[in-house]
């Protein structure tokens, strides 16, 4: 067994970036056990020029800390750009990415050969999620969200909330 940070070792920060556009089960699912083998952990909440976000960056993040309940291992971010020039600038050494099926896999080692590239200090480390959290996804819950479906038991009730709000104001015309 490698030895912890308290008994010399250089304790380990990882990253996990994404939009978070809703934080979701599966995306607690993998913090939470990140926290098994990193010390320390960055959420990294991506803003995107070119996507259109149902939630600003700053309303995820506030979902991120609710969902995590300030767990002092857990730093919520945001960044603009490279994941590699963040990653630089926090010293971070491990970059987690989740992979629900197969599918995934081809595009998120595109991305992981790439950012080897730019840094190689930073390594790559893809997880598998849940059984329970494996057809979960962000862009699925808006989705059943938008058209009124229901969200419970894939986010967070404050996440479910503010889901239902936001579409009944586009729905009224008031966001």
């Amino acid at each position: 067994m490698p030895p912890s940070a308290s008994e010399g070792r250089e304790p380990l920060l990882a990253l996990y970036a994404g939009s978070f556009d809703p934080i979701t089960h599966g995306h607690d699912d993998l913090i939470k056990r990140t926290l098994t083998f990193a010390d320390r952990l960055i959420v990294a909440v991506a803003n995107n020029v070119n996507k259109q976000p149902l939630f600003s960056v700053d309303e995820r993040m506030h979902f991120i800390r609710e969902v995590m309940a300030d767990d002092p291992r857990i730093e919520i971010r945001s960044f603009s750009g490279l994941l590699v020039d963040f990653a630089r600038e926090v010293g971070a050494r491990v970059n987690v990415r989740g992979l629900r099926a197969v599918s995934d896999f081809e595009y998120e080692f595109q991305i992981a050969l790439m950012n080897r590239h730019l840094y190689p200090d930073l390594e790559t480390i893809f997880m598998t999620p849940s059984l329970d959290t494996t057809y979960i996804s962000s862009s699925m819950v808006r989705e059943v969200a938008r058209f009124g479906g229901d969200v419970t038991g894939l986010v967070h009730p404050l996440v479910a909330d503010a889901m239902r709000e936001r579409f009944a104001a586009l729905q009224r015309g008031d966001a």
